[in-house]
């Protein structure tokens, strides 16, 4: 269940965007000596082959190592859990971070050491990210979050609070100009991914705290008054109230439809962009806004990220690789190149700032996101929350859905 959960998760953040060129030049140092002889594995997913391509071969060069970067293009997480149980694994996994736990539950990933320096360089929520239990698993290399994306034709002003959005995308709508208020997926099983801003700026949570902070699975929150609040105002957004939320915009239409004009708002993620650019329409990105009195909208921050894998042949050269080769600059810019997501390394990122804006603009609009909860037990919020948000974006009653939310995960973890 934690894996479904988690490559729900991540096929929803990832989208579809194709691989654009890599860098044209692709240098790196490694300052660990040539170890000479071996093979080192890395598996990643198709926009990450390419680019990495280049400094793999380089670094084999400088250790005398063969290095392969095989692609793995369906359930990555899968794959790789069912390959290192039988000794057929990579040395190195490509991933997004919340898959850790689930990953350290079942001994598939080793710790990364990084320096006190290498830390810093990054930012601290892509740091924050890969660490749990206090131990860091992994080089974080990109950052990504939803915000509101608007067609600055027809919507030239960022909204400043939910309700200014509805009433633009409403009239809009009611002139002809669009056919949806906002573009945003809810589909047949909902979206807890892309509506949790929504969500959270109208009072809901999925766990209380440990006195860490780290999300306590003890503490399931989806039952609470302000979640029973949370999924009210879902409702009254959905398609027997203001019709903003619909089940029949999905991952597959909803970012078509903003690149087609049928609607002047979308919450999306980086790999929205370059079908909106194909399609030449005019935008601008800014934060998911909040309800009017409400709290702050906070996206899901996502960060990909570079694994040792515990069972790799290959262990010290891998950590070698991780920590401090894929951690330099030119790296995070060539991967950015090929798939453009915030690098989460800073020296990489203000380079990609002075050249691509809207890098600068996803980052802003996630600021004070929430890390993906990388817990294991984060598997089991996201059937049971997408069946409530279905429920009440169809004019379900928000108490009944959050009820049968928080009695369907409890069952589940066995609280």
């Amino acid at each position: 269940m934690a894996t479904l959960a988690t490559l729900a998760f991540t096929a929803t953040a990832c989208g579809s965007s194709q691989p654009a060129a890599p860098a044209a030049s692709a240098g790196a140092s490694s300052s660990a000596p040539a170890v000479g002889g071996g093979t080192l594995v890395i598996w990643a997913d198709p926009p990450r082959v390419k680019p990495l391509k280049p400094f793999a071969d380089r670094f084999g060069a400088e250790n005398g190592v063969t290095v392969e970067v095989k692609e793995i293009s369906k359930d990555n997480q899968v794959t790789f859990l069912t390959a290192s149980q039988q000794g057929s694994g990579p040395d190195i996994m490509i991933g997004a971070h919340d898959w850790i736990g689930n990953l350290v539950q079942n001994g598939a990933i080793d710790p990364v050491t990084l320096t006190e320096e290498q830390k810093a360089s990054f930012s601290a929520k892509a740091v924050q990210a890969v660490t749990f239990d206090g131990q860091i698993y992994g080089a974080p290399y990109a950052l990504e979050n939803i915000a509101l994306i608007r067609n600055t034709d027809l919507a030239p002003d960022a909204p400043a609070t939910i309700e200014d959005m509805v009433e633009q995308g409403k009239a809009l709508k009611k002139d002809g100009k669009v056919d949806e208020v906002l573009c945003i997926p809810v589909g047949q099983k909902g979206d807890a991914f892309h509506v949790y801003p929504i969500f959270a700026s109208g009072g809901g949570a999925l766990f209380g705290a440990t006195p860490s902070g780290d999300p306590d699975p003890k503490q399931v929150l989806l039952g609470s008054e302000g979640s029973v609040k949370a999924f009210g105002k879902l409702k009254e957004l959905g398609e027997k109230g203001d019709g903003a939320l619909r089940t029949s915009l999905t991952n597959e239409n909803y970012i078509v439809n903003f690149a087609g004009g049928k609607c002047a708002y979308l919450v999306s993620g980086p790999w929205a962009i370059s079908e909106v650019k194909k399609a030449g329409v005019a935008y601008d990105i800014s934060a998911v806004p909040p309800f009017e009195g409400g709290q702050a909208a906070t996206p899901f921050v996502g960060v990909q990220t570079f694994f040792v894998a515990s069972k790799g042949k290959n262990k010290a050269l891998a950590q070698e690789f991780v920590a401090n080769y894929v951690t330099n600059k030119d790296v995070a810019k060539a991967l950015y190149e090929a798939d453009p997501r915030p690098p989460a390394l800073t020296a990489a990122l203000e380079e990609v700032r002075a050249s691509d804006p809207d890098a600068g603009k996803f980052l802003d609009a996630g600021k004070d996101g929430l890390p993906m909860p990388a817990i294991p037990e984060m598997a089991a919020i996201w059937e049971p929350f997408g069946i409530a948000e279905n429920a009440v974006v169809k004019g379900g009653d928000a108490a009944k859905a959050a009820t049968a939310a928080q009695k369907a995960i409890d069952g589940s973890l066995k609280n």
